[in-house]
C-alpha cells in the first residue's frame, strides 16, 4: 500500500514539474476576444448566464487542491442557479471555471500567455499586471462571471444559472492542471 504522504509529495512534484515545463514553451500566437472577453462571446450563451443572488435556492461548496476538486462531479437542474463558495486549500495558484471542453482548451492559451507574462507564478497572481495589453487592446484581466482565479488560502464566489442542456465541465486551466487531472463534470438534470 503506498504512502499517502510519499505519494502527495510526488504529484506536488509533478505538478511542479510539469508546470514549470510549460513555463519554458513557447504558447502559439493566438486570435481571437481578449481574456476578459472570451467568456463572454457567443459560446457563453451555451453554458449558462450569471446569476442573481435573489435566484439562488442552494450553495455548492467546491475545495481546489493540488490538482483535484472536492466533489469531483456536480448534478444541476437545467434553468437552475446555484451559488458556488470556492476555496482553495492547495500550495498553488488554482481556477475554478465554468465551460465546455472547447472553451478550456482556448482559456489554456490565454492562461499560458498569462505565465509567460509575469502574471502568474505557481503561488501568486501579480494583480498589477492584469492591465497588461497583450495585443490588440485585449487585457489578462481575470473577471469571466462563471470563473475564479485564486491564490492559496484564497476564497471566493462563483453564481451562475445552468442552461437547458448543455455538456460542461468545471476546470482548472493553469497550465498543466487540467492535464494533471483537475476537471470535474457538471451533469445536468
Amino acid at each position: 500500500m503506498p504512502n499517502f504522504k510519499t505519494s502527495s509529495i510526488r504529484i506536488l512534484a509533478a505538478s511542479t514539474f510539469v508546470f514549470g515545463s510549460l513555463m519554458a514553451v513557447q504558447a502559439p500566437a493566438f486570435a481571437g476576444a481578449g481574456h476578459s472577453d472570451a467568456h463572454g462571446s457567443e459560446a457563453a450563451f451555451d453554458i449558462g448566464a450569471p446569476g442573481n443572488i435573489s435566484d439562488v435556492r442552494r450553495t455548492i461548496r467546491i475545495t481546489m487542491e493540488d490538482n483535484f476538486y472536492d466533489p469531483e462531479k456536480i448534478i444541476v437542474r437545467g434553468g437552475e442557479t446555484v451559488r458556488f463558495l470556492v476555496e482553495n486549500k492547495g500550495e498553488f495558484v488554482h481556477e475554478f471555471n465554468i465551460g465546455t471542453a472547447a472553451m478550456h482548451a482556448g482559456h489554456q492559451e490565454e492562461m499560458m500567455m498569462m505565465v509567460e507574462h509575469g502574471v502568474l507564478d505557481v503561488d501568486k497572481i501579480h494583480m498589477d499586471k492584469m492591465e497588461m495589453d497583450m495585443g490588440n487592446g485585449m487585457t489578462m484581466k481575470h473577471d469571466d462571471p462563471n470563473s475564479v482565479l485564486l491564490e492559496p488560502g484564497k476564497t471566493a464566489e462563483v453564481i451562475w444559472t445552468f442552461p437547458k442542456a448543455a455538456e460542461l465541465e468545471f476546470a482548472c486551466n493553469v497550465p498543466g492542471h487540467y492535464e494533471s487531472g483537475m476537471v470535474g463534470k457538471v451533469r445536468l438534470q
